[in-house]
């Protein structure tokens, strides 16, 4: 009988991280439990839910910046690198460090659901879980396949023990460190 691969690394994390550096902007690639996924480009309406995010943050938290796109090392539970679509840090929190940051200081990662096939097992699955290993507070799920937004908070022993979800449309509280509350209507406009 021969031995199974299915859990052995396709590659080593540094030959990822080459592989991700060379690959055309066609595509985008995450290391997920050693494995390559291919992630598609970015829509308009996705892109346009990060900057209006943006905006959002700016005005509540003058002194965080959300930033796009941002690679984290995710290693606790994915083993892996992970693309976040948002991640909020303190101004000037990624200066000095590489294409690939330690996820330590980052208060909140935000994920926006995309138009292929593994979205759930992505963001409603595997993301919760390797952002709550690395004990980022606050996980918020733009879900424009269900029209919501979902919060996870306060994370312990790799599972976020909050979870709250709400319609577009419907105030969200963001709790500390982020601390404000969301208003979605604007979302509505970027649905489906």
């Amino acid at each position: 009988m021969t031995p199974s691969t299915a859990d052995q690394p396709q590659m080593l994390v540094e030959e990822f991280e080459e592989l991700a550096r060379n690959a055309p902007e066609l595509v985008q690639l995450e290391f997920i439990n050693g494995k390559v996924v291919v992630k598609p480009v970015r829509d308009g309406n996705h892109s346009e839910i990060i900057v209006w995010l943006q905006q959002v943050c700016r005005q509540h938290r003058p002194e965080l910046w959300l930033y796009a796109e941002r690679e984290l090392k995710i290693e606790e539970y994915r083993k892996g690198r992970a693309k976040s679509d948002g991640v909020l840090a303190p101004r000037k929190h990624f200066v000095g460090t590489g294409e690939w940051a330690e996820p330590d200081g980052v208060l909140m990662t935000v994920e926006v659901t995309s138009r292929d096939r593994d979205t759930n097992q992505r963001d409603r699955v595997d993301k919760p879980h390797g952002y709550a290993a690395a004990e980022i507070p606050v996980y918020l799920l733009v879900d424009r396949d269900t029209n919501s937004v979902t919060v996870y908070a306060d994370p312990e022993k790799g599972e976020y023990r909050s979870v709250t979800s709400r319609a577009f449309g419907v105030a969200i509280d963001l709790p500390g460190p982020v601390g404000f509350t969301l208003e979605t209507d604007e979302l509505k406009e970027f649905a489906y």
